[in-house]
């Protein structure tokens, strides 16, 4: 099993923040155009309930399209919400996306539990490119909530 834990401040009130992570159709936004993420199932901008099933296409690799399901399990407004894969790349993904009130702003902290399939071979492939794959998604992320948002001044 893997782990990334990655925090943000942003200069923007937990609403705002709930308003935007909860919002499927922003998982495009914030997904590198490279990734090639396309959403297959529709949701018309509704925002997450625990059950939703949420189905997308994703490129990782060569640009190679991979079928991934999620669901969101939990869901705490506007605190967080929690998405697992049903099916997809990984053995398992478990995904919390948190958020707290701070002192002119909110805390988004993403905790992600992960292991890939092939034993041995998967942890090869998470040494060689998964991580640092994921380290770069989640970079992406942050660099495009402070365009959306601003930069965080405590």
């Amino acid at each position: 099993m893997h782990t990334l834990h990655r925090t943000q401040k942003l200069p923007i009130n937990l609403q705002q923040a709930w308003d935007f992570i909860s919002t499927p159709a922003n998982l495009k936004v914030i997904t590198p155009p490279y990734m090639g993420f396309e959403m297959t199932s529709k949701h018309h901008g509704d925002k997450m309930y625990a059950g939703q099933i949420i189905t997308y296409i994703v490129k990782p690799v060569l640009g190679i399209p991979l079928k991934w399901c999620t669901e969101i399990t939990h869901v705490q407004e506007p605190d967080y919400f929690v998405d697992e894969q049903r099916f997809g790349p990984y053995t398992f993904w478990h995904h919390q996306h948190r958020l707290k009130e701070i002192s002119n702003g909110v805390l988004m902290e993403d905790i992600v539990h992960y292991k890939l399939p092939l034993g041995f071979l998967g942890n090869i492939a998470n040494s060689l490119m998964v991580e640092r794959q994921l380290a770069e998604i989640f970079e992406f992320r942050h660099k495009k909530l402070i365009e959306l948002f601003g930069e965080y001044k405590a």
